[in-house]
């Protein structure tokens, strides 16, 4: 078939959004062209296509003959991550993503708003002309290495560019309203004070305008900038000081509320430290944690965070892993157990042996996440950005039309116009609007995993806002997962420890739960296992081994029953009273009889039956515990759940099924299970949540909620902390949209004027930020 080739290039001439259609159905025509977009705006497309069904070259000539050309680029990309100081609003983000996209040297941008971070994919040489385009929009851009910036140690007052201007400007407009309020000058005294502070305090906004248009992008510093230069033409100096420190303030407003909620993500950066003891070839020395290699030993004193993660191989100590994993109580820590960066030594010194690098341990992985989820659009959020798309060209158009039709065609003032004209362009900001959400999900994702709840994505969170049922596997997550030998029945003349020594030795090559118990209790009695060949797991039923020639089977009863057709006389009733009594039996033979039973059984959580307790009274019609283990065995474990619902001896496709009858029948579902056995069943819930995912690459990455505890109560918290969000979102986006009809009622009826339209701009973006902010505190009620 080929190998599928991602590539973005450059394209020259093309002058025309219709042409940038043409190009992409003409190209995408070519045999072995999967995908290709273009890009208008950016003049850039995006190609997948297969070698060697088509190759680079055909593809140049195509372009080519439709008369347009790529514009040559180094074919060493590089992505760079930079961290942006100053970005204050979600529609700047897109404005500055346009401008840095349209660098001939970059082939992708991604601006993450609630990170205040951009990832960008180009040629390697742009990196001072990424800077500088940053810098002409307004913004600071510092290349991300991993470690602390120099700013960061800076008060958010000395670090931001907007707070000096911001200020003189508001001085200079008290000063020159405070003296032609008393007459105590000429009016044209004030009126070049006025003057000066809409200089100094619009320069920086009429700079980063113009830069934007140049870019073809009209955002709000454009407008305003047109705003105060209007309101000054047609006289009205005061009106033109005041939108432009009013703007300014609000901008300041807004940045430092934003600092303040993206701390929630640099708080869990501050949890690790720079630097560790570690001893390397027989020395130890101070080391910083990204010079720490794998297999280098770290040594943690009583009180000291842990700085890697990695193995216990010397002491014992309690580790308080509450910022990891949100847990309220120490855990006991001995050689073998595994430890993670940026967790808390508090008792005896310990030794550990480093098994990732900084970069990939568990507190990397989580920041990272916590940064993308961020990023990730909610559903309104898209209905936001496709709605603000539209509003703002439709209410640009309008405040030409105000500006041009009634002066000219109805002989009205042509001044009271062109200012309610002005008036029209403040309000069209969408500012408030479009941050109305993304600032809602990065305060209720900060707060959740600073509580051990990773959340990976603004659609999940709504998504885990509006469900109504939840389904819980049952061994690891409503039972503590590790199941117990309770019952030993040795049959065709054999000891207990004979059928332990084989069924143990089969069993050490199997990872399931029951077959670690086995293990588990022949270690225990120091039973030596024997040597098995040819081991095979069979899934859903049990697994076959060869010993000396003879193969031997372990699984459930109904595969020795059904399939494996082996007489089960004799020995029904005992499995029939074993599982009565909640135990998990299984059943070793050959293929012609039976050799022993095994009942197990696993314990059920302490908290397991107050978590379901919570989640019915916050709402949760229905909760349905779903196992492949046999009815007596679901049976007994629901009724210690105090009667759930369950679903017994379900294959994992057979879990798959359920999902989709719960989903058909209730509408949205979340599923509770470890992540990797039921990766199925929690991939088509409407959320998948895993349990215990701190360490765990496979939960963390295929879960789209994670309790990096294996502690089940913190599942009410994650669902009550998202119907917040989905409420606070919602109160944002209408109150958002309301202040925008008001005001546009109040400059048709010439009741608003234009430092009005600019206080309820810049004042309704600064209330929808702090009702954001309010999921950063954790609310008693969500407790």
């Amino acid at each position: 078939m080929g190998d599928t080739v991602n590539r973005t290039v450059t394209l020259e001439g093309m002058h025309c959004a219709d042409c940038a259609v043409k190009l992409e159905r003409s190209v995408s025509r070519l045999e072995g062209v999967k995908q290709v977009s273009v890009n208008f705006a950016t003049a850039k497309m995006s190609l997948a296509y297969v070698e060697p069904i088509v190759n680079f070259g055909m593809i140049t000539k195509q372009i080519n003959n439709l008369g347009y050309r790529i514009q040559q680029q180094s074919l060493s990309n590089q992505t760079s991550v930079y961290r942006i100081d100053g970005m204050d609003c979600a529609d700047c983000a897109q404005k500055l993503e346009k401008r840095v996209g349209s660098l001939p040297e970059v082939n992708q941008v991604t601006v993450n708003y609630g990170a205040a971070k951009m990832t960008v994919e180009h040629n390697g040489t742009a990196f001072q002309s990424i800077v500088q385009t940053v810098q002409q929009a307004g913004y600071t851009a510092m290349l991300d290495t991993g470690g602390a910036r120099p700013t960061d140690e800076l008060s958010f007052w000395r670090r931001n560019n907007k707070v000096l201007p911001t200020f003189l400007s508001g001085l200079l407009f008290a000063i020159a309203w405070g003296l032609s309020l008393g007459a105590f000058v000429e009016e044209i005294y004030s009126t070049v004070i006025y003057a000066a502070a809409i200089v100094i305090g619009g320069f920086r906004i009429a700079r980063t305008g113009f830069y934007g248009l140049k870019s073809r992008t009209i955002g709000m510093d454009l407008l305003m900038t047109v705003a105060a230069v209007g309101a000054a033409l047609i006289g009205q100096w005061e009106e033109g000081a005041a939108v432009v420190f009013l703007f300014s303030l609000g901008e300041t407003l807004e940045a430092f509320t934003m600092d303040r909620t993206r701390k929630s993500i640099r708080g869990l950066m501050d949890l690790s430290p720079i630097e560790a003891l570690v001893r390397r070839d027989g020395h130890e020395s101070i080391m910083a944690i990204e010079d720490i290699r794998i297999g280098d030993t770290v040594i943690v004193k009583p009180g000291e965070k842990i700085a890697v993660d990695g193995v216990i191989i010397s002491g014992t100590s309690s580790i308080n892993q509450a910022p990891i994993t949100g847990e309220s109580i120490p855990v006991e820590k001995a050689v073998g157990d595994e430890v993670f960066a940026g967790t808390i030594n508090q008792q005896g010194a310990i030794e550990v042996q480093v098994t990732k690098l900084s970069k990939d341990n568990t507190l990397s992985r989580i920041i990272t996440m916590v940064e993308d989820a961020q990023a990730q659009k909610a559903p309104s959020q898209r209905f936001v950005d496709i709605f603000s798309k539209y509003y703002t060209p439709a209410v640009l158009i309008i405040a030409v039309g105000i500006a041009i039709i009634p002066p000219v065609f109805f002989a009205q003032p042509f001044q009271m116009w062109i200012y309610r004209s002005l008036m029209m362009l403040v309000v069209s900001c969408p500012c408030a609007l479009v941050i109305s959400t993304p600032v809602s999900i990065v305060s209720a994702i900060g707060n959740a995993a600073r509580n051990g709840i990773l959340i990976k994505g603004g659609a999940h969170l709504e998504r885990l806002g509006a469900v109504s049922v939840v389904a819980f596997d049952k061994t690891g997550t409503l039972t503590a997962g590790m199941p117990q030998v309770t019952v030993i029945i040795a049959l065709d003349g054999r000891t207990e420890d004979d059928v332990l020594s084989l069924a143990a030795g089969i069993e050490s090559s199997s990872e399931h739960p029951v077959a670690e118990a086995i293990v588990r209790l022949a270690e225990q009695k120091g039973i030596r296992m024997k040597g098995i060949s040819s081991f095979t797991s069979v899934t859903g039923r049990g697994v076959k081994a060869t010993l000396e020639g003879e193969e031997y089977f372990i699984g459930s009863p109904k595969w020795f029953a059904n399939e494996l057709n082996v007489s089960m006389d004799g020995v029904n009733e005992r499995i029939n009273h074993l599982e009565q009594q909640g135990q998990t039996v299984m059943m070793m033979g050959t293929n012609e009889k039976l050799i022993a039973i095994f009942a197990v059984a696993d314990e059920v959580r302490p908290n397991s039956k107050s978590t379901l307790e919570q989640l019915k009274k916050i709402g949760i019609k229905k909760t349905v515990m779903l196992t492949g283990d046999n009815r007596g065995t679901a049976q007994a474990v629901a009724a210690k759940l105090g009667g759930i619902e369950y679903y017994a001896e379900l294959l994992p496709q057979d879990k798959v099924s359920s999902v989709k009858e719960l989903m058909t029948n209730y509408g949205h579902v979340a599923m509770l299970g470890d992540g990797v056995n039921d990766a199925p069943a929690l991939a088509t819930a409407t959320v998948g949540i895993a349990m215990g995912a701190a360490g765990t690459d496979t939960a963390l990455e295929t879960a789209d909620v994670a309790l990096m505890a294996d502690d089940l109560s913190k599942l009410p918290y994650a669902i009550r902390l998202s119907r917040r969000a989905l409420k606070i979102i919602k109160q944002n986006i209408a109150f958002s949209l309301l202040v925008k009809v008001v005001f546009l009622v109040m400059i048709f009826l010439g009741t608003s004027t234009l430092w009005m339209a600019v206080l309820a701009d810049t004042g309704s973006s600064l209330i929808v930020i702090a009702n954001g902010m309010r999921l950063l505190q954790k609310n008693k009620r969500l407790s």
